[in-house]
Parts: structure tokens; C-alpha cells; sequence
């Protein structure tokens, strides 16, 4: 598959822009491995937004992730797509292409915006919309050092491979175990939300029951 079919194969199984739905749920969320800590009064979520930007390098695609910063003060250090919580009247690729932009220094103008995932509800509150762009391999990233510790690339292939999704547990204060995906590469440890987007982003693709 040539990179310009492989764009084309992946524009086909997203969700067009001109068809967003805000008020459409969330089809995916944290809960989906762990159904009994699915409160019992669900509250609203919050609107936020991540960029899933996929980079067409010569030696394969690659996708965009962060490491957030040590110093913040929720999910410090974790491993996370450039994406925040919308404001007031923005649409989810307005959002994400400006948290890129504030997080790793991306020009809007080097990304084109192709397509939305499922929304993702996470446990802390949010629903998320990831957003798809591909990134002109010309675009130069710098951290934030108030958000993020590290900007990195991960094979695309690698990360829509089945076998690397991992189904890890912890145990949460309350004793109760919560269940995630996890995708581990070389000293990145992918997981929680990201590991969940990335999961839907496989299955946009090639179906759930596919591994």
C-alpha cells in the first residue's frame, strides 16, 4: 500500500468533519474494561479534545504523543496525545490544533484535519474527540516545559498492531481493579485513555473483533 492509498484507506473510516454531532455520546470510554466502576448517577462530562497526528516520515507513519510534565498537577508524567479541554464555543479540531499548538509548538498551518475517532469518556470526566490530522514531516515540535516533558514519534504500525495491546490492572485506593490497555514501547509506557484512543483508532480500522 502506497503512503497516498494508506491516507486515503484511513480518511475512509473516520468520522467526517461536516458530520459532527455535539451532542453525541461518548462511544467508548475508561469503563468499557471496567463496568463496575461505572458510577451509579452519571454525571455530565467535560468537552475536551486531543490531536492524533499521524506524520508521514520516509521510513513509515508515525503518531504524535507527549510526555506530560512532571510538575502537573493530575496524571503527571504520563504518556498522552497533544489535547485539552475545549472552551467555550470551540469545535473539537479548533481545540486540538490549538493545545498542539501551545503544547508542542505545531503550526496549524502544517496540519490538515481529516477526520474525528469515537468519543472517548474518561474516568476522570472528560469526553474526549479525537481528532486526525496528518502533519507535514517538515513541522518542527518544542515542548512546553509547563506541560510537556518530551515530544516523541511512535510507529504507526506498531501501535495498530493487536499483539502489542497489552490488557494490563492495578488495584485503585478502595480495593476495587481497574483494567486498561497498554502498549509499551521501548521505555514509553502507553497506556490508560491514550492506550483506550489508540485501541478505537484499530478498531475503526480493522474491525473489534479482529486479534
Amino acid at each position: 500500500m502506497t503512503p497516498a492509498q494508506r491516507r486515503a484507506w484511513i480518511i475512509s473510516r473516520l468520522d467526517p468533519i461536516d458530520a459532527y454531532d455535539p451532542a453525541g455520546a461518548a462511544a467508548q470510554s475508561d469503563f468499557d474494561l471496567n463496568p463496575g466502576l461505572l458510577p451509579d448517577h452519571v454525571h455530565a462530562t467535560r468537552p475536551a479534545a486531543v490531536l492524533v497526528g499521524l506524520v508521514e516520515r520516509e521510513e513509515g507513519l508515525t503518531v504524535l504523543l507527549t510526555r506530560r510534565s512532571d510538575t502537573l498537577r493530575s496524571h503527571t508524567g504520563q504518556i498522552a496525545f497533544p489535547g485539552g479541554r475545549c472552551d467555550a464555543g470551540e469545535t473539537p479540531w479548533e481545540t486540538a490544533l490549538r493545545e498542539a499548538q501551545e503544547e508542542v509548538g505545531l503550526d496549524p498551518a502544517l496540519v490538515s484535519v481529516v477526520g474525528m475517532l469515537n468519543g472517548y469518556q474518561t474516568v476522570t470526566g472528560f469526553h474526549v474527540r479525537p481528532v486526525v490530522g496528518f502533519i507535514d514531516p517538515a513541522a518542527v515540535f518544542t515542548a512546553s516545559p509547563d506541560e510537556v516533558a518530551d515530544v516523541f514519534e511512535t510507529p504507526f504500525d506498531f501501535l495498530m498492531d493487536p499483539d502489542n495491546h497489552q490488557r494490563q490492572h492495578r488495584d485503585v485506593p478502595g480495593g476495587e481493579r481497574r483494567h486498561f490497555y497498554a502498549m509499551p514501547w521501548n521505555d514509553r509506557f502507553i497506556w490508560g485513555a491514550t492506550a483506550g484512543m489508540l485501541r478505537g483508532f484499530y478498531e475503526r480500522l480493522h474491525g473489534p473483533d479482529q486479534d
